[in-house]
């Protein structure tokens, strides 16, 4: 596992174990409603053409702070009159500078799914993301052990919620499979140097599992991007950065979706 990796594991544990000692998880499973709207992201993402989970974030451990002070739900409400499929939350506090409120903001102004795209390694994570307004959180294979992948995929299934499998190389890929993904996501990002390459994807979409969306994940910085992994059989793109640092979020949005011009 990558350093960075490790150090970011580290912080998410000693963070959930104050959170947990402030509200239960018996408690906080008696804050989800039962009768929430189902929001499939799956179903979002596998519509004909290529689709955009556009991403709120404010900053990143490789870039530092990219869009600090924003107004989550007025970017929310204008990725959805863009066009996009799905908003993705980052929540994760030290190093993207997210929150779970930024969640609920978001969910007040939208209504597509919403992922919680955070580093979840426990069940209370999972509830957090369903109490909060979520409709699929992130599960990051290079972060977990082939049983906490099942086991988090279940739990979130008995929280009422989809999962996006997060995948770097094709060993990764094998283990998704193997855990029953529904949704996978490839990240074009190199954990260990931080570089990013679209090839990522690109060489990995003839051993995606038959049958399940893919999503191609960091690097996406225009149309002419958006129409190769198009090409390449890709179902849908998240894009967060080149949104973010956007004067105009929801423009750029539109511009994305222009990809067949």
């Amino acid at each position: 596992m990558p350093e960075f990796l490790q150090k970011i594991l580290a912080s998410t544990r000693e963070d959930l174990e104050a959170r947990k000692l402030a509200l239960s998880l018996a408690q906080l499973k008696e804050r989800v409603s039962g009768d929430r709207p189902r929001r499939l992201l799956t179903r979002a993402v596998s519509s004909p053409g290529i689709s955009v989970i556009a991403e709120i974030k404010r900053a990143s451990p490789s870039k530092g702070p990219i869009r600090p002070e924003l107004d989550v739900a007025g970017i929310a409400s204008a990725y959805e009159s863009a066009g996009a499929a799905a908003v993705s939350v980052l929540t994760e506090e030290r190093y993207f500078k997210g929150s779970l409120d930024d969640l609920r903001a978001a969910r007040a102004a939208c209504g597509l799914p919403l992922l919680r795209k955070d580093f979840i390694i426990d069940s209370y994570q999972v509830w957090e993301a369903a109490e909060a307004g979520a409709d699929a959180v992130l599960l990051i294979v290079a972060a977990l052990s082939a049983e906490e992948l099942v086991s988090l995929r279940q739990e979130a299934e008995a929280a009422g919620l989809e999962c996006l499998v997060e995948v770097h190389s094709l060993e990764e890929m094998e283990r998704a499979a193997a855990a029953g993904a529904r949704l996978i996501g490839i990240n074009n990002r190199d954990l260990r140097t931080f570089e990013v390459s679209l090839r990522t994807t690109t060489d990995m979409m003839n051993h995606a599992p038959e049958g399940v969306p893919i999503v191609s994940e960091s690097g996406i910085r225009g149309a002419a991007d958006v129409s190769m992994l198009a090409n390449a059989g890709v179902n849908a793109v998240l894009v967060g950065e080149t949104l973010m640092r956007s004067e105009d979020p929801g423009n750029a949005l539109r511009q994305l979706l222009d990809y067949e011009r």
